[in-house]
């Protein structure tokens, strides 16, 4: 399962050229789940998850409260939350969530970044199924054991732990992502390389050069959509 640790990997480290439109996404992101809510993350859950994701990308705290200020406000933009599905060069399987206010938009976008680029659009379920929703929480400073015994001692019992460079990565269920957390910072940990919820796929596959190149090419053009709030996929992208 390490290869899927460095797919999230990978898309971490590409935000640098792009910090302006990752910060943007974050700030429509935690609107949306503030206005779900109370805008506070000690009773808004699906806040709190938003807020750890936001930190692991480094998105300043102006941006975080900016955000937060304006669901209080009572801000009247309203946006769905979609989920398209599709194909990719060399059997490649994508997973699109997005945020937007303009559905036709959104999906004649998405559209045309897969099409463009050697890709098609599935049906709702086409790709799905082979993917699963996991929590994948990383942290620095620890070894494998330490992390099994704070986990047992938590009563989680997490898919996967494993070493992976300078990291520590528990693989869990989605619902224990906070309970993960919390034992971490039983222990001190006040920083993770990684807190997402995910879509993992359940097994990766490796394309040609030729292949990867194109699937790159499709995926940069779906990320680039300001609609676009996460994509998964299926490709090892670790070479």
């Amino acid at each position: 399962m390490g290869r899927k640790w460095n797919n999230i990997k990978e898309k971490k480290a590409s935000k640098d050229a792009n910090t302006s439109r990752i910060y943007a996404k974050f700030g429509r992101e935690i609107y949306v789940a503030a206005r779900q809510g109370e805008p506070d993350p000690v009773s808004n859950q699906a806040l709190k998850v938003v807020l750890e994701r936001a930190k692991t990308y480094s998105v300043p705290k102006h941006i975080i409260d900016k955000a937060i200020e304006k669901a209080k406000g009572g801000g009247e933009e309203s946006y769905d939350e979609l989920r398209y599905e599709g194909f990719g060069p060399g059997g490649s399987m994508v997973i699109v969530d997005a945020l937007t206010n303009n559905v036709n938009r959104t999906a004649s976008d998405v559209r045309a970044a897969f099409g463009k680029n050697g890709g098609n659009m599935g049906v709702s379920g086409s790709v799905s199924y082979m993917f699963d929703a996991t929590a994948v929480i990383g942290v620095e400073g620890k070894t494998e054991d330490d992390v099994l015994e704070l986990l047992m001692e938590a009563d989680v019992d997490a898919r996967d732990i494993l070493g992976e460079e300078e990291a520590v990565i528990v693989y869990a269920e989605p619902d224990q992502f906070h309970t993960v957390q919390e034992a971490f910072r039983g222990a001190g940990v006040s920083e993770f390389s990684v807190a997402e919820l995910t879509m993992l796929a359940q097994n990766d596959i490796q394309l040609s050069a030729e292949d990867q190149a194109q699937f790159e090419k499709m995926i940069d053009a779906i990320e680039d959509l300001e609609d676009v709030r996460q994509v998964y996929h299926n490709v090892d992208l670790s070479e």
